[in-house]
């Protein structure tokens, strides 16, 4: 009796994936064009000028004092509640969950895994790149200043750039790289832009972040929706890994409930019969084809009466024969006549 497998949630999901596709009928992959190229040179020259003004001590480090003086979270406090709640869309954690949602639904209505594995990516070169700047430059929060009109720079700080802004511009930003049509991509490229500004300036409005850290930061998370479309092969290859892990798993997972062959019992074959073999056979098998003897208890010859049997006294009885008995049937000798 053969067993089925029982499905797992991991294999209806697979098996989802297998279908042929609702909608959209073809997905567009963004391609690495001449326009996007130019939009990524402009925005590392911009990352650039930035970095350089900060390091030398420009007149925007002396716009993030300014700033940073003017205290809007006194100036504006009937935001604050907000801003506490919105600055949240800028944290890695709840938006990534969000966010990965929303695309492996994605990844069930399109039947495939790119959305979920583009998201993976983009957040790794976010990690990496952002986290190397921050460490590398060291600047110290406006809380944590030590000289006033100084750039904080090198001094074990980790807020150049902003993390929250570049991490709102990825996150939200990678819904308008995987948009399935032109206009959707531009509004939502649009509104991506204004939420991760507005991040940014939530984090200046609490005095944890300087301008200069926003405007960088949003520098470092458009660069990596630029530099996507690089990524795009590896993404292609590895969903293609994936599933062919996930067939082979099939396979295996198959395989333990097949059911058993059984095994051949090899026939052993007689061996050819010689001369004597024969004449053995023939032997015994002419008595089968001879007339059937009467059992040995049955007396041969025609059947008699009774009375004509000759009696006969059964070997080793202890009775003495009786020579005055007479025969049934026969007639009486004379006795001899004694006396006078």
């Amino acid at each position: 009796m053969r067993t089925k497998p029982k499905l797992t949630r991991l294999d209806r999901v697979f098996a989802r994936l297998d279908r042929e596709p609702e909608r959209p009928a073809h997905i567009d992959v963004p391609k690495m064009s001449r326009h996007r190229v130019v939009l990524l040179a402009a925005t590392l020259a911009f990352y650039g000028a930035i970095v350089w003004a900060v390091v030398i001590t420009s007149w925007l480090v002396r716009l993030d004092w300014q700033v940073m003086f003017f205290r809007p979270y006194q100036q504006w406090s009937e935001i604050h509640a907000f801003v506490d709640y919105y600055v949240v869309l800028g944290q890695r954690g709840p938006t990534a969950v969000m966010v990965a949602a929303w695309l492996g639904w994605r990844s069930w209505r399109q039947h495939t895994l790119r959305p979920l594995l583009a998201l993976g990516v983009s957040l790794l070169l976010l990690n990496i790149t952002v986290g190397a700047a921050k460490i590398g430059m060291g600047r110290l929060g406006p809380h944590y200043a030590t000289s006033i009109g100084s750039n904080e720079m090198w001094l074990g700080g980790d807020i150049f750039p902003s993390g929250h802004t570049a991490n709102a511009v990825v996150t939200w930003g990678i819904l308008a790289y995987l948009a399935s049509t032109p206009r959707a991509r531009r509004w939502l490229s649009a509104l991506s832009a204004v939420t991760s500004l507005g991040v940014g300036l939530s984090t200046v409005y609490l005095g944890t972040h300087w301008l200069s850290d926003v405007l960088l930061g949003w520098a470092a998370g458009l660069l990596i929706l630029l530099a996507l479309p690089w990524f795009e092969p590896l993404i292609a290859r590895a969903e293609t890994r994936i599933f062919d892990l996930r067939d082979s798993w099939r396979e295996r997972r198959a395989g333990a409930f097949a059911p058993t062959t059984p095994v051949e019992v090899p026939v052993r074959l007689k061996p050819r019969p010689t001369a004597a073999d024969e004449d053995v056979a023939a032997r015994e098998a002419a008595p089968a084809s001879r007339a059937p003897r009467a059992p040995v208890y049955l007396a041969p010859g025609p059947h008699t009466a009774r009375a004509e049997r000759t009696p006969v006294t059964p070997a080793g009885s202890r009775r003495p024969p009786h020579t005055d008995r007479i025969t049934r049937g026969t007639a009486p000798a004379a006795r001899p006549l004694t006396g006078g």
